[in-house]
Formats: structure tokens, sequence, C-alpha cells
């Protein structure tokens, strides 16, 4: 009992003292989720039954500041450039995604999450979709799996493959927006690339995001099942209406560039939490065959957004 005792404490510290490091501004979002997964695989999460709401309600916050440093304007032209790419690729991945399915006999459920997931926005559109097709938890955690995978890859991967290839911060923020899985891994992408990037990542993810809606509807005819509520992304609104404060409201201007910091904070302390959840035992979990079915689905909407971008944007 002792010795238990002694585990947990000691884990409870280092937990909390690199959670301290994230919070100091000084980390960047890909050290704070490095950090997050040494946490997870060497002394372990002492609060991982608390992580998933964390970061639920932590990323929603960060976001909803970050639009305190965006211009409506300049957020409409992003979305407006991005609107046809969105739709193109959305659909030919679920598309694609099912194509996977069947070729490589996954199952049914685990398929059209992972698809949806890698469609629209990660975590968030699984958590949506998820009570329509009424997954159980393997399925679901499955799928959640390999889409935290691929977005922590993602993170290192993308501002690597930018600078290599000489993208614009205006091309490499719209590639993130449609290809990286969740929102926390786009902006921490963008983020590291540059402010315009950030901008136009943010603003055409989120706007992505509102096709959990349309998609849940579809999905729940395919699956039939009427009866599901549909889990809309409510926090999108108050991002738009920070972006619109910041906008026409000049005293705001004072205090913007404070909570657009703390904001970006919050988003690398996100980026922890997530590591810290990714232990051996998760990545195990997955299984071979939906993450290379992931991965494919993966290089094929990152592939075609990137040819998409660099000759007809």
């Amino acid at each position: 009992m002792f010795n238990l005792e002694k585990h947990s404490r000691t884990q409870q510290i280092i937990f909390v003292c690199l959670l301290l490091i994230c919070l100091t501004g000084y980390i960047t979002p890909p050290i704070a989720l490095l950090l997050g997964l040494l946490v997870a695989n060497i002394s372990g999460h002492p609060w991982l039954h608390l992580n998933h709401k964390i970061i639920h309600v932590l990323l929603q916050v960060s976001v909803v500041g970050l639009g305190f440093g965006m211009n409506v304007t300049n957020a409409l032209l992003s979305s407006k450039q991005g609107f046809m790419l969105t739709v193109a690729t959305l659909f030919s991945t679920i598309l694609i995604g099912v194509f996977l399915g069947k070729w490589f006999k996954t199952d049914k459920k685990i398929t059209h999450l992972i698809s949806c997931g890698t469609a629209i926005c990660g975590g968030s559109a699984i958590a949506a979709i998820t009570p329509v097709i009424q997954s159980d938890e393997k399925q679901t955690s499955v799928a959640l799996g390999v889409i935290f995978i691929l977005n922590s890859i993602a993170l290192f991967l993308f501002p690597a493959i930018g600078h290599y290839l000489n993208l614009s911060q205006e091309h490499f923020g719209l590639w993130c927006a449609l290809s990286i899985h969740d929102t926390s891994s786009v902006v921490g992408a963008a983020n590291k690339y540059g402010a315009v990037a950030l901008q136009i990542a943010t603003t055409v993810k989120l706007a992505r995001a509102l096709w959990i809606i349309p998609i849940v509807l579809l999905t729940s005819i395919l699956f039939k099942n009427k009866a599901s509520k549909i889990k809309i992304p409510y926090f999108i609104g108050f991002f738009i209406l920070a972006m619109i404060v910041n906008t026409y409201v000049p005293q705001i201007k004072i205090v913007s560039p404070y909570i657009v910091a703390v904001a970006k904070v919050g988003l690398t302390v996100t980026l922890f939490f997530i590591g810290s959840g990714l232990s051996s035992s998760v990545l195990l979990a997955v299984g071979i065959k939906p993450l290379i079915q992931g991965i494919l689905l993966w290089g094929f909407i990152a592939t075609l957004s990137l040819m998409a971008i660099l000759y007809f944007n």
C-alpha cells in the first residue's frame, strides 16, 4: 500500500511539474505533445479519467480566445477560398474511406468513424457520430486512437513539409485546415508556421467543423437511427462573436493581445493533455488494419488538397 501511494504521488508530481512548464508559454505545441507522450508511456497519467473532459473544455475556450486576434473580413475571405475545397475533400474522403473499409474488411462502424473523423474534425466528429451509429466503447476507442496518433504525427510532419515545399502562409494554413484531423493539431501546426497561417487555418477548420450537422443527419439515415440528437459545436458561435468584437470594438484592442497569448498557452496545454492520453496500451489497442486504413485515407486527403491548393488556388 505504501509503495502504491508513493508511486501515485510521484506520478502526480511529475505530471504537475510538466504541466507547469507548458503553462509558462515557452514551450511550443509540438514539444508539449511530446512531453505528454513521455508522461503517458513512462510515469503514467494520474488523472486519466478526467483527460477527455479537460481536453474538450480547454480546446473550446482556447479557440474562442484566438478569435480575439482575428478580423471578420479576412476570416470571411479565408472561408470563401476554402469552401469548394472543403466540400470536395470532405465527401471524397468519406467515399474513399468506405472503399478502404470494404477492401480491408474492417468493421463498418469503425470505418465510418475513421472516415468522418478524417473528413471533418477528428475527435469532435467521432463524438458526434458515435451515438448515432451506436458504436460500442471498443469501436469508438479504435477510431479515436487512429485519429489521435495521426494528429500527433501531423503536428511535426506538416510544418516540415511546408518549409521543404516553401509553401506560403496562406497555402499552408489552408492545407492544415483541410488535411489535419483535430482542431488542436491544426491550430498547433499553423501557429508554428506563422500568424497568417494561424488565422486561415482556424477559420477554415471551424467552418469545416459545421459540416458535422449534415453528416450526422446523413449518417442517421444510412444507419437507420432517427432518434439520436445532434451535438452542435456551439463554441464556434462564440469564436465568431470574438472575431466581431475584435473587429468592430476598438477598445478591445487593449486587451486582445493578452487574451490571444493566454489562448495559445491553453492550446499548448491541450496538446500536452492529448499526448498524456496516448499510452502504449492505447496505441496497441488500435490494431494494424484500422491504422493502415487511417494512414491511407489521410494520405489521400493531404495529397489531394495540397495539389488542389498549389494548382487551382
